[in-house]
């Protein structure tokens, strides 16, 4: 997966709702990012530092949050999310 320029505002924690939010909005193809690089088997460590930007060894707990609650968050717009779409 080729490296660009994460998104501004990366938040250690999603926002939760069950509706959209503008934070999901903002960061739709980070979440589609992650889940093709999950797909492909990225390691946890790149998609901290490519995908979102955080350095997994200088911040290990912050990288780990931002990922699982981005990933949960992308996981929960593939199954629930993008209804609000259509």
């Amino acid at each position: 997966m080729p490296a660009s320029d994460p998104p501004s505002a990366i938040a250690d924690d999603v926002p939760w709702s069950e509706k959209i939010t503008l934070y999901d909005e903002a960061h739709f193809v980070t979440y589609l990012r992650l889940l093709d690089a999950s797909a492909a088997g990225a390691c946890d460590a790149e998609m901290c530092r490519i995908v979102l930007g955080i350095d997994p060894v200088k911040e290990p707990d912050r990288a780990k949050r931002a990922l699982d609650s981005h990933l949960r968050r992308a996981r929960w717009m593939t199954e629930q999310g993008y209804r609000q779409l259509l």
